[in-house]
């Protein structure tokens, strides 16, 4: 079965697979593995101008060890799940600091960095040197979980302990990198979450699923539950130039080390906030538009507030988390996403 299976993967990538990726050009662990985190949670046409301007600046894994957080965080800014960033510039310099620049060339080693598990060490391995190594990405999840019929959700341990089993018994011990690059894609085209392009697909013929007419019932979903919701006030410190005071966020939690507006709870006086923060008074400005920004685990409510000074902030005592940022004369800093949306708002 594994060699027919394999056999089917390959000849459909022949024809079909996608071959001129820009990871896959000139392909180097440090390529694929900036490829595999851009590519967790978000698809390939979101991924691929960013991947481009990403590599741009950063083309190698030393030179972006060397850069500054913010720097980093400024070029994933729009990703979203900026954990992967901050893990991605700790892993670059744990590779340049303690491996001489080269990552290396077994699985557990690799899974020891930060933010590269078991399924993307699999994929820069095989990617990017050739190695068999099995990979378990959503994509091929669906795939093995349709072909096998494995009935449950994958996040739990019995069922994705089975699918990692069924991965490898169809993994061949040649060509690798096209195999795996081919299951990704046939999961992300063909073999899709909704109304998968069954006629098109090379194992049809013994997929169970299909077999049963009831491929979209695997793999099992996730069990539902009510996000919790959450509300703050976001507030837009102007000074007369037409900078906005932003804030660094702490290292870890909802966007980690990027810059945000100050935020209060909803009942906070904004004045008051700025005479305790700031020692300064000011006026109010407009009430923008609230709007929800939705996390995996809560959707969060924003009130913005327009917050008018009387003089420039850089007159304004500047704690070393703080900055006074010109959507004019942009600097390159991570920004969180409602952010961007709401500092345009202010300058337009």
């Amino acid at each position: 079965m594994s060699s027919a299976f394999a056999r089917r993967m390959l000849a459909w990538f022949d024809d079909h697979g996608r071959k001129d990726l820009p990871w896959q050009r000139a392909a180097s662990p440090y390529r694929v593995w900036v490829s595999e985190i851009m590519l967790q949670q978000t698809q390939v046409g979101t991924v691929i101008p960013y991947y481009e301007r990403f590599m741009a600046r950063f083309p190698t894994v030393c030179e972006l060890a060397a850069a500054p957080l913010d720097e980093v965080l400024h070029h994933w800014s729009g990703l979203g799940y900026y954990a992967r960033a901050r893990n991605l510039h700790r892993t670059a310099r744990r590779v340049c600091e303690l491996l001489g620049g080269e990552f290396p060339d077994d699985l557990a080693t690799m899974q020891s960095l930060p933010g590269i598990g078991r399924s993307t060490a699999a994929a820069i391995l095989s990617l990017a040197k050739g190695r068999r190594a099995v990979i378990l990405d959503g994509n091929v999840k669906r795939v093995v979980a349709r072909y096998f019929a494995v009935a449950g959700w994958p996040g739990t341990t019995a069922v994705s302990n089975r699918l990692w089993a069924l991965a490898d018994s169809v993994t061949p011990p040649d060509r690798v990198a096209h195999y795996n690059q081919a299951i990704m894609d046939l999961g992300a085209t063909v073999c899709t979450r909704s109304r998968p392009s069954c006629g098109a697909c090379p194992l049809r013929n013994e997929c169970v699923s299909h077999g049963r007419g009831n491929p979209e019932a695997y793999p099992g979903r996730k069990p539902k539950k009510a996000l919790p919701e959450k509300a703050v006030r976001m507030l837009l410190v102007c000074d007369p130039e037409g900078a906005v005071l932003l804030e660094r966020r702490p290292p870890t939690g909802v966007w980690g080390g990027l810059w945000c507006l100050p935020e209060t709870a909803v009942d906070t006086d904004p004045l008051d906030w700025c005479l305790d923060q700031l020692a300064e008074a000011a006026v109010l400005g407009r009430r923008l538009p609230a709007r929800r920004h939705t996390f995996s685990h809560f959707h969060l409510d924003i009130e913005p507030i327009e917050i008018l000074l009387n003089r420039p902030g850089s007159a304004v005592m500047e704690a070393q988390s703080r900055l006074w940022y010109n959507p004019g004369t942009p600097r390159s800093v991570g920004l969180a996403a409602p952010v961007v949306r709401l500092l345009a708002e202010v300058a337009g």
